[in-house]
C-alpha cells in the first residue's frame, strides 16, 4: 500500500488541507516542513483517525476534541469533521508453485512468473462534533474503488484496511518521535513490550495465515473425533470422545479469553502509561494538591507565629510594670542597703531572734540554767513570769529591728544591675525573630498562592485516583491471563492423555481404523504448519535482528571495532529489544540509552521489520531527528529513505538543516505547513488571517516565501516593534 493523497477539513488546525504524497519509487520521500505548532503532529493524528477511527486517537479519543480550538463555544450545529486518504494497492497474481522468499505474506506477492496489478482507492471518515457540549458522534467510514468509469463504494472498507495496514501495525507504519516509542518506553511492562514486537513481526510476516491454518485444522480434527463417538460396541471410547469434544470446547473458549485478557491488559497498561504522563506533565508546572497542603501549612503557622507575637507583645508590656526594672534603676542605693544588713548580721543584731528563744524556754519549761519553768511549781512560776516579763519589753522595742530582720530573710533579693535589660534585649531579639519569620512565612504563602493560581486547571487527585483504577484494571486482567494460562496448560496435559486413550481403542475396532487415519492425517497437517510457523519465526526473527543490527549501529556511527560503548543490538527468541555493551554487558534501552539512540533503535527496528517482509507500506514519522546531532540526523535519514518503500517525513527547519543534499536526492514531494498566529513573533511577515489554522506552500526544504519566512532570532523581533514604536 502507497498512500497518494490526504484531504482534511475541520480536523483542529487543519480546516482545509490537502496535499500529495511521493509514490515514485526512485524518489520515495516526502518532506513535510513545518516549525512547531504548525500541524505536524496534528496531521499524524488525522491520518491515523482516517484509517483506524477513534481507537488510534490519544487516549482513544476520550476528551480528545476535533474541532478547531477557536470555534464559537455556544454554537451548539454539529459540524462536519472529515478525513479522505487516497492510496494505492498492489496485487500479485500467482502463474507459479514455486516460492521464493520465505514469508508467508511476501511468498505470495513474489512469486515467480507473478501478474502486477494496481489498484486505487479513496478512503473518507467522517463525525459530527458539537463545540458548546463537546460531543461528537460515531465516525462513519466509507471505501470508494477508483477507475476509469468512475468511485465504485466497497463494501466492509476496515477489512481491506486492516489487510493492509493491520491495527497491530499502527506503531509501526505511523510513529511519534517525541514520544516515548512504544516498543522500547520505560512506561509499560515488559510482557507488553514484547507483546508489541511479536505482534509486529507476526502481522508484517503474515503468519496470521499459518494461525488461519491451524485454527482449520483443528476444525477438522473435531469434527473427525466425532465419528469416534459413532463406532459401536465401545462406550468407554464414545465417552472419551465426548470429554475431547468437551476439551476442546473449553480450550476455545479460554483461548478467546485469554487473548480478551492480553488484549485488555495492553489497553489499562496504555491508558496507565497516558495518565501517568498526564500528571507528570500537570506536575511539571505544580501539583495543586501538594500546594494547597502547603498554602495550609502556611498558614497555619502563620497563626502560630501570630500567636507567638500577641505573647511576646504582652511580655514586652509586663516587663514595663516588672520589680526588676524598678531593682535596675535603683541598683546602687540598694547594693549600700545590702552591705549595711550584712554588717548587721554579722554584728548578731540581726536577724532579731530573742523573742523566739524566750518562747521556746517558755515551752519546754526549762530555763536557760537549767532551773525548772513548771507552772505548778512556785519558783518555776516567778521564773516564767519574769520571762514573759522579758518577752514583753522585746516586743515593745524598736519597730524598725523587725523591718531589717524581715528584709534580711529574703524579702529582698540581691540588687544585682542589668537583670530588667537583660530580659528586655530578650524579648526584643524574639519580637523581631518572630516578626522577620513571619514576613517570611508570609511571602511563602502569597508565592505558593500565586502558583495555584497560574497552574491549568488539572485535577491531580483525579488523575491519580484514575491511575490506580487503571492500574486495578490491568493488574486484574493480568491475574485473569496467568489464571487462564494455568488453566490451558492442564487441558493441554489432559487432551494428550485422552488421545492417547482414543487412539488405543480405535485401534481395537474394525471401524475405528478409517477415523484414525483422518485424525493422523489432521495431526501430521498441525505438526507440519507448527513447524513451519516456528521456522518462519526464529529464521524471519533473526532477519529482522540482523538488520535493526546494522541500521541501528549505522545510524548512530558505532562502529564496535572501534571500542564503541554500544556493541550490538538484537531481538531475543523472546521478543525482548536488547542493547549490549562492552564485554557483553546488558544495556537497557529505555534508561541506559540517550534520547538520539533511543530515537534511531526503535527506527532500526520498524525498517528492519517492514524490509525484511518486503511489505508495500508507508512509514510516516513526526519529528525523527529531534534530539540528534549532525552526524546522527544524516544518517539516520539516510537509513530511513533506503530502507522504506515509501517514507513521510515531518521535520523542523532545523531538523532539515545539515541534510538538505539528502533531501534533494531523495525527496519527490515537498512542501511547507505555517501557523499564521505566529505572526508577528516568528513569522516575518502578516500573512492576513486571523483564524487560527494550518496554511500551505509549495516552498520545498531550501526555500521560503512571504507566507512561510520565519525570524531566526528573538531580537529580530524587539527591532521591528522599537521601530514600529
Amino acid at each position: 500500500m502507497k498512500m497518494l493523497r490526504a484531504k482534511f477539513q475541520n480536523f483542529r488546525l487543519l480546516k482545509d488541507l490537502e496535499f500529495e504524497f511521493s509514490s515514485d519509487p526512485a524518489k520515495n520521500l516526502t518532506v513535510i516542513r513545518a516549525a512547531n505548532e504548525s500541524g505536524k503532529t496534528t496531521i499524524l493524528h488525522a491520518l491515523q483517525w482516517a484509517l483506524y477511527g477513534d481507537d488510534a486517537l490519544p487516549s482513544r479519543g476520550e476528551g480528545f476534541r476535533l474541532h478547531p480550538i477557536d470555534w464559537d463555544t455556544n454554537d451548539s450545529r454539529p459540524v462536519p469533521i472529515t478525513a479522505t486518504v487516497e492510496f494505492e494497492v498492489t496485487t500479485y497474481t500467482r502463474r507459479s508453485h514455486r516460492f521464493g522468499p520465505t514469508s508467508v505474506r511476501t511468498s505470495l506477492l513474489h512469486t515467480s512468473g507473478s501478474h502486477e496489478t494496481r489498484r486505487r482507492y479513496r478512503l473518507e471518515r467522517s463525525a459530527f462534533e458539537t463545540v458548546d457540549r463537546q460531543y461528537r458522534t460515531a465516525s462513519t467510514v466509507n471505501l470508494f474503488e477508483l477507475t476509469e468509469n468512475g468511485a465504485s463504494p466497497i463494501d466492509a472498507p476496515e477489512a481491506l484496511i486492516n489487510e493492509e495496514l493491520p491495527t497491530e501495525l499502527r506503531d509501526v507504519f505511523f510513529t511519534d518521535g517525541d514520544r516515548a516509542l512504544s516498543f522500547i518506553e520505560a512506561d509499560v511492562a515488559r510482557s507488553t513490550k514484547r507483546d508489541r514486537v511479536e505482534r509486529a513481526i507476526h502481522s508484517l510476516l503474515g503468519l496470521g495465515v499459518i494461525d488461519d491454518a491451524i485454527g482449520h485444522v483443528r476444525n477438522s480434527a473435531a469434527t473427525v473425533n466425532k465419528k469416534a463417538k459413532q463406532v459401536g460396541g465401545n462406550n468407554e471410547l464414545s465417552n472419551i470422545a465426548s470429554q475431547l469434544e468437551k476439551n476442546e470446547e473449553t480450550t476455545n473458549q479460554l483461548e478467546d479469553g485469554l487473548k480478551d485478557a492480553k488484549q485488555q491488559f495492553a489497553v489499562f497498561e496504555e491508558k496507565v502509561s497516558e495518565t501517568d504522563r498526564k500528571i507528570m506533565m500537570a506536575l511539571q508546572k505544580g501539583d495543586r494538591e501538594k500546594l494547597q497542603k502547603e498554602f495550609e501549612n502556611t498558614r497555619k503557622e502563620i497563626k502560630q507565629i501570630d500567636d507567638q507575637l500577641i505573647a511576646a507583645n504582652k511580655e514586652h508590656s509586663e516587663l514595663f510594670r516588672s520589680r526588676s526594672i524598678a531593682t535596675d534603676l535603683l541598683a546602687p542605693l540598694l547594693s549600700r542597703s545590702y552591705e549595711k544588713l550584712e554588717e548587721l548580721h554579722d554584728q548578731g543584731k540581726i536577724p532579731n531572734t530573742t523573742i523566739p528563744v524566750l518562747q521556746g524556754r517558755l515551752s519546754k519549761e526549762v530555763c536557760i540554767c537549767g532551773e525548772t519553768l513548771e507552772p505548778g511549781d512556785p519558783d518555776g512560776e516567778k521564773r516564767r513570769k519574769h520571762i514573759q516579763h522579758l518577752i514583753d519589753d522585746s516586743r515593745r522595742t524598736d519597730e524598725i529591728q523587725e523591718v531589717i530582720t524581715s528584709l534580711f530573710y529574703g524579702k529582698m533579693e540581691n540588687p544585682r544591675s542589668g537583670t530588667w535589660l537583660e530580659g528586655y534585649k530578650k524579648i526584643v531579639e524574639r519580637r523581631y525573630g518572630l516578626q522577620d519569620l513571619r514576613e517570611q512565612i508570609g511571602r511563602t504563602n502569597r508565592a505558593l498562592e500565586l502558583k495555584i493560581d497560574e497552574l491549568p486547571d488539572t485535577d491531580i487527585r483525579g488523575l491519580r485516583k484514575t491511575l490506580r483504577e487503571y492500574k486495578d484494571q490491568r493488574d486484574r486482567y493480568l491475574s485473569n491471563r496467568t489464571r487462564i494460562e494455568t488453566q490451558l496448560t492442564s487441558l493441554q496435559n489432559e487432551r494428550k492423555s485422552l488421545e492417547s486413550k482414543r487412539d488405543r481403542l480405535l485401534r481395537e475396532q474394525k471401524k475405528g481404523t478409517q477415523v484414525l487415519a483422518e485424525l493422523e492425517v489432521t495431526q501430521d497437517v498441525t505438526k507440519i504448519l507448527q513447524s513451519a510457523y516456528g521456522r518462519i519465526t526464529n529464521e524471519e526473527l533473526v532477519k529482522v535482528s540482523d538488520l535493526m543490527n546494522k541500521n541501528f549501529l549505522e545510524m548512530i556511527g558505532a562502529d564496535p571495532k572501534q571500542g564503541a560503548i554500544i556493541r550490538r543490538a538484537m531481538i531475543s527468541p523472546e521478543f525482548d529489544i536488547i542493547v549490549y555493551g562492552p564485554n557483553d554487558r546488558t544495556l537497557n534501552p529505555d534508561r541506559d540509552l540517550n534520547g538520539a539512540s533511543r530515537r534511531a533503535l526503535t527506527l532500526a527496528f520498524i525498517l528492519a521489520l517492514t524490509k525484511v517482509s518486503e511489505v508495500e507500506a508507508p512509514n510516516v514519522i513526526d519529528t525523527p531527528l529531534g534530539m540528534t546531532s549532525d552526524y546522527v540526523k544524516r544518517s539516520i535519514l539516510r537509513t530511513a529513505v533506503r530502507e522504506s518503500s515509501q517514507l513521510v517525513l515531518f521535520l523542523t527547519p532545523a531538523e532539515i538543516s545539515g541534510c538538505e543534499e539528502i533531501i534533494d536526492e531523495a525527496a519527490g514531494v515537498t512542501f511547507t505547513l505555517t501557523n499564521p498566529a505566529h505572526y508577528p513573533r516568528m513569522l516575518v511577515n502578516d500573512p492576513g488571517i486571523v483564524e487560527r489554522k494550518v496554511l500551505r506552500c509549495d516552498c520545498d526544504h531550501r526555500n521560503e516565501c512571504q507566507l512561510c519566512r520565519r525570524r531566526v532570532d528573538v531580537n529580530d523581533v524587539n527591532v521591528e516593534l522599537e521601530m514600529v514604536l
